[in-house]
Parts: structure tokens; sequence; C-alpha cells
């Protein structure tokens, strides 16, 4: 079974894929792939470096992601590019890590943890998709303290995406994670067990 596992930032997606796998998912994790494509010598960086010039390097080759970012989440049009670049190579090299998953262990669950799934317009690819969700006012306060972030830049991060209201309508699960992590468990169990995965 290969399901999709989003949310929003810092809704407790990570949390959730880490828990699914300590109980056996085998998981993807489009932010791992992500930073694999941004690595020196990869085409995708180099892709980057023309787009956005060498100011997004630090002075060993690799990429100041800060620097990245502030240039991204302040021009949408400048994330779009970004996204243009990036996104199909991450999109291929998951698929890619999906198939040989399921071909390998077909009893598993695999999860592919997308930030953007919604975004990018790739639920159709799952059997179902599941959203960690919280309220967007618990999701700005945790980013700024997280990230210690001043609200209009965790703002800035939160507006690029969906509304995390809407992918919450949109999801065949979701797990409300604005309790305690105790209560977040008992509804990831419920959610194994009813599929025969606990």
């Amino acid at each position: 079974m290969n399901i999709g596992l989003t949310g929003g930032i810092a809704t407790g997606k990570s949390s959730v894929s880490a828990y699914l796998a300590s109980k056996g998912a085998l998981l993807i994790d489009a932010d791992v792939i992500a930073r694999e494509v941004m690595l020196p010598g990869h085409p995708v960086l180099a892709a980057a470096v023309q787009r956005f010039g060498q100011a997004i390097l630090n002075e060993d080759g690799t990429l100041d992601r800060k620097k990245l970012g502030s240039i991204v989440f302040q021009h949408p049009e400048e994330r779009k590019a970004l996204e243009a670049i990036t996104h199909p190579a991450i999109r291929k090299e998951m698929r890619e890590r999906a198939a040989a998953y399921e071909l390998k262990h077909p009893d598993k669950l695999v999860v592919s943890d997308i930030p953007l799934l919604y975004e990018s317009g790739l639920e159709e690819g799952f059997s179902e998709v599941m959203v960690v969700y919280v309220p967007r006012a618990a999701q700005l306060e945790r980013l700024m303290n997280r990230d210690q972030m001043t609200q209009a830049d965790a703002e800035a991060r939160i507006a690029a995406q969906m509304d995390i209201e809407r992918k919450k309508e949109r999801a065949d699960i979701v797990i409300d994670n604005s309790g305690s992590w105790a209560q977040t468990e008992k509804q990831l169990e419920l959610f194994l067990t009813h599929k025969g995965l606990l």
C-alpha cells in the first residue's frame, strides 16, 4: 500500500512519518531527496546556480539554503523558477524508489512524505493521502518557536503553501496533531490497525 503523507510547515509531519517508519513503514522523504539533488556535482544544483547565481553557494561549493530561501520565499516568481528546476528530478526519484519498494516488499506500507503534495498535483499517484493537521494559529506559533522566525517570515512561509484547512478537506485520512503526542499516536495506531498493518 502506497500512501502520500503531507501537511503544512510545522504541523508535525516529520514526527508522524518517523512514527510510521518505527512501525515498519518504508519511508520516502521528499525533503531528503530535495537535499540530495542540491549536493555539489548534481545537475540540479548546477541548474539552480545558473538561474540564481553563484551567491547561493557557500565557499565550499555547497548550497547556502538561507540565501536561496530568502530569495524564493519573498518572490513567488523566483519560487516557481526553483520548483521548475527541482521538482521534476525529485518526483522521478520518488517514483523510482516507491516502485522498487512495492516490488520488493508488497506487504509493507510505503509512505511518501511530500510537503507540497497537493500544490504539486501528486495525489493521483497514491492509494490514499494522509494529512497531518493543526489549526493555522498553532502552525504559526510552532514555526516561530521552532525556527526562531519573525511573525512576518513565518507567515510568508505558511502563505507559500496551500491553506491547511483546504488540505484537511481533501485528505483521505486526517491526523489531528494539535493535542498531545499520545493523542496523535492513538490516531496512527487506529489507522495501522484498520489497515491490518499493526
